[in-house]
């Protein structure tokens, strides 16, 4: 379904966040037969919805939600609505079309699309991407689950996108290029399970995209994947493996049999982070790119690539120990891909926040064989924990809050060593999102030091 789709239709956007004012404000030139806006929080009426919006689309909250998105033709969902809320089976029961803003997006821009996605890794891989290509001299615009509506982005030749699980679930139109970086249990609760996560992350490679790149190492990715082709009947494009055309031996990056350049010419740590680069370059790979002849300027744009924020980010500190700020790390998953990047020093490592009673028994056996200490954090701290009870070279301790578990780490971690705030669960509860819980922790730092 395309935005033009709309006109002369009863359309409701569910949602009056950024999404839904995207939402708003790119369908109302359409000229949908009603357009109204819904927020089915308990605060809508504190939602500041006014001047051009509130003359395009009305607000229904309230006693009129509910009405408001059963009466509609189409209903434009939010990435935030879960596809476990109990009204989108009776919405669907009832023959309403229920969409989002996104895959109205996708519809008109597939062609000129590169969309990345995965449980870990697509942040990193879909910016990396932009940067390389614009190193090349291929403009183009980097957008999607970083703040920026797709519904507000410009026109452009070229699109990177990093796309959540919630903005793959809708489209029925895949992108030109879908990447998928790694595959693991997340977002349970929003999706209903685990098989129907899978379900909609992977529902990006199931509308005729013309190349498929995955990360090739990446068991259960491949294993979720067999089958799938392109609109050309082709498998999709493994990096990272060992048998790879891109790929990382030893401390170099290879092209087939061509050694690129050093591995550590991305600044960025640990090996999933190696693997991520490897996805980059496959897609650069099939755009037609000439990798190793444009390897020199490669490089240069490699070295240069700062990596994001909240991500592995290091804090240098007086007393000699390296904080590191990994906050956006929200699975065990995640968690362990951060540990390793940090296995060849002493460690410290902070895990807990909101419990969506997630399984940590995959990070028990992942630190079976290590030596490190662990500081449970409120929520989930002491419930994982629990899961690390009894393991020969971890050593445990709880804290009451984030700031007395930075405390208890000076306290608890060997000069030189690592102190990582990696807490494979979310932020929600104890602070308004994971950017409150980075300055939280920076301030611990601070006040600590």
């Amino acid at each position: 379904m395309r935005l033009a789709d709309l006109k002369g239709r009863s359309v409701a956007v569910w949602g009056t966040g950024r999404e839904g004012r995207a939402a708003v404000t790119a369908i109302a030139p359409h000229g949908p037969s009603r357009l109204i806006a819904v927020d089915d929080s308990a605060n809508f009426l504190s939602v500041a919805w006014e001047g051009e919006l509130a003359a395009q689309a009305p607000l229904a909250g309230g006693d009129h939600a509910f009405a408001a998105l059963v009466t509609a033709d189409v209903v434009v969902r939010s990435p935030g609505v879960p596809q476990t809320h109990p009204w989108m089976a009776e919405l669907r029961g009832r023959g309403v079309t229920v969409t989002g803003g996104s895959a109205l997006w996708m519809a008109d821009h597939a062609a000129r699309t590169i969309g990345v996605t995965g449980s870990k890794g697509k942040s990193t891989t879909s910016s990396l991407i932009s940067h390389l290509l614009a190193a090349v001299g291929r403009p183009n615009v980097f957008g999607g689950n970083i703040g920026v509506p797709l519904l507000d982005l410009p026109d452009a030749p070229q699109y990177v996108l990093e796309l959540s699980s919630y903005q793959c679930a809708d489209l029925t139109d895949s992108p030109h290029v879908a990447v998928v970086t790694s595959l693991f249990p997340e977002h349970l609760d929003a999706h209903g399970g685990e098989r129907e996560y899978y379900r909609d992350k992977l529902n990006l490679l199931r509308h005729g995209p013309e190349m498929i790149v995955v990360n090739g190492a990446d068991e259960r990715l491949r294993d979720e994947i067999r089958g799938v082709t392109d609109a050309n009947g082709f498998p999709p494009v493994p990096a990272a493996a060992d048998d790879s055309r891109f790929r990382v031996e030893g401390e170099l990056v290879y092209c087939s049999d061509e050694p690129l350049f050093p591995r550590a010419t991305l600044r960025l740590k640990g090996a999933h982070n190696g693997r991520n680069l490897c996805v980059a370059l496959a897609v650069l790979d099939g755009l037609g790119i000439d990798v190793p002849g444009r390897k020199d300027t490669l490089a240069a744009a490699v070295a240069s690539f700062e990596g994001l924020p909240h991500r592995l980010t290091e804090i240098a500190d007086p007393s000699g120990l390296t904080f590191v700020d990994d906050t956006l790390s929200t699975s065990p998953y995640s968690a362990m891909h951060a540990i390793d990047a940090y296995a060849d020093r002493p460690l410290t490592v902070l895990l807990g926040g909101t419990d969506r009673g997630l399984d940590y028994t995959p990070l028990r056996h992942f630190l079976a064989e290590r030596e490190l200490t662990v500081i449970g954090i409120p929520d989930s701290g002491p419930r994982i924990l629990a899961e690390l009870a009894g393991l020969p070279g971890v050593t445990t301790a709880v804290a009451d809050d984030l700031a007395d578990a930075v405390r208890r780490a000076r306290e608890l971690t060997p000069p030189g060593g690592v102190v990582l705030l990696s807490p494979a669960a979310p932020s929600y509860g104890q602070f308004r999102n994971f950017e409150h819980r980075s300055e939280a922790f920076a301030a611990a730092i601070e006040a600590t030091a």
